[in-house]
């Protein structure tokens, strides 16, 4: 049976909330050329400008680095406390100032994952980026391979990756806001307590000076830390080519924004147009909910299973954002491929709410099985094909 978009609407009483009334978007400027924000507890995009031009990250493509560590880390193919040797070669390339933003490492010393991962994140560290890339996977190039393979999993479409730091290559590597964002939605959601143990140190001690050989101690460079209730990541970035840069994101009351700006002029200008964008995330726009934890929403058709449907149920209390001080007309639709295949597990994540209302933009929930679903017997499948012959 092929597989088809169901979209089924949703009677308005399943929406805790209903207004007779219509809200415009509320309005923001930035002077930065690109400019992205998305609310990740409803799905909503709250402000996109040019958010799909291809664009050199700079160091946010270091995100995708640690992104690929990661997930090394939780399938168990490499642990925090593993050890990489800088080699010769890669320290040579990557110390002194025409190497960039630096962790300074030593040729030969062997430093943990997790210090590597501080040394990425907190510091910037091209070198670092290197060293934990060919301790991963033998090679830089073999490297930046599984990163290309996790953009495609991901769905950054408008994303590619040539080296693991970021380091300006001819245009090699490129990204979007949007592929920007949602990769640094997916290591939140995806690595949850590794996002928080490494994405928000304020700064990391490394290295030692020349001569009195003193402990060098750099500052993260995140404009949010410290100055936006809830921030904790994630990445900035900058060379001659890319302007200033940061991938950011926050939480404040059970809402967690993602926001990109790219194209700044200068390091001051990255910090009050980051902080000014994530707080007007916050303060233009409010959460209103629309269904409660657990409440079944509807139900979706199951192919070859011991049931023909299963419900589908809210995994948390779900609610769209709407701009502070409005009640919008709020409409609902299920959206998933189907019917869906059993076996279903109960929790596996199998259709969408979308929320719609006047003047704003669509917003997509997960639904999950309410139970599981079995595989149909033999004389359910035989009845199955039969119906499908017709």
């Amino acid at each position: 049976m092929t597989k088809l978009l169901t979209v089924l609407a949703l009677p308005a009483a399943v929406l805790a909330v209903a207004y007779p009334a219509m809200a415009a978007a509320p309005q923001f400027d930035t002077p930065a050329p690109v400019a992205f924000m998305e609310d990740l507890s409803s799905g909503a995009v709250l402000y996109a400008k040019d958010a799909d031009r291809r664009m050199p990250p700079a160091s946010m493509a270091k995100m995708m680095t640690v992104y690929t560590i990661f997930q090394m880390i939780k399938a168990g193919d490499i642990k925090l406390s593993t050890e990489y040797e800088v080699r010769p070669e890669t320290w040579q390339r990557w110390h002194g100032p025409a190497a960039g933003s630096t962790m300074f490492l030593s040729v030969g010393e062997r430093v943990s994952v997790a210090n590597l991962l501080y040394g990425i994140v907190t510091l910037s560290g091209n070198d670092a980026c290197v060293v934990i890339a060919e301790g991963a996977s033998g090679t830089e190039q073999a490297f930046t391979e599984r990163m290309n393979e996790n953009a495609q999993k991901l769905g950054l479409t408008n994303s590619h990756f040539g080296t693991s730091n970021g380091w300006p290559d001819g245009g090699v590597t490129y990204v979007t806001a949007r592929d920007l964002a949602k990769l640094a939605a997916a290591t939140i959601t995806e690595f949850p307590q590794l996002y928080k143990q490494f994405y928000s140190r304020r700064d990391f001690t490394w290295g030692k000076t020349m001569g009195a050989g003193a402990a060098i101690t750099q500052a993260n460079r995140d404009p949010l830390l410290g100055r936006v209730a809830g921030a904790d990541g994630l990445k900035t970035g900058h060379t001659e080519e890319a302007g200033y840069g940061f991938t950011g994101s926050a939480e404040q009351n059970g809402r967690r924004l993602v926001m990109v700006v790219a194209g700044l002029t200068s390091f001051n200008q990255r910090a009050q147009e980051s902080i000014r964008f994530m707080e007007w995330g916050f303060r233009a726009w409010q959460a209103r909910p629309v269904v409660k934890a657990g409440k079944t929403v509807g139900t979706a058709a199951v192919q070859l299973g011991d049931s023909s449907e299963v419900e589908l149920v809210a995994p948390k209390a779900l609610a769209v954002t709407v701009p502070s001080g409005t009640r919008p007309q709020l409409s609902g639709k299920i959206v998933y491929d189907g019917p869906v295949k059993a076996p279903i597990k109960q929790g596996a994540h199998i259709a969408d709410l979308v929320v719609s209302a006047p003047g704003l933009p669509e917003q997509r929930m997960p639904l999950v099985a309410a139970r599981d679903v079995g595989e149909a017997g033999f004389f359910g499948r035989a009845m199955a094909g039969l119906r499908g012959l017709f």
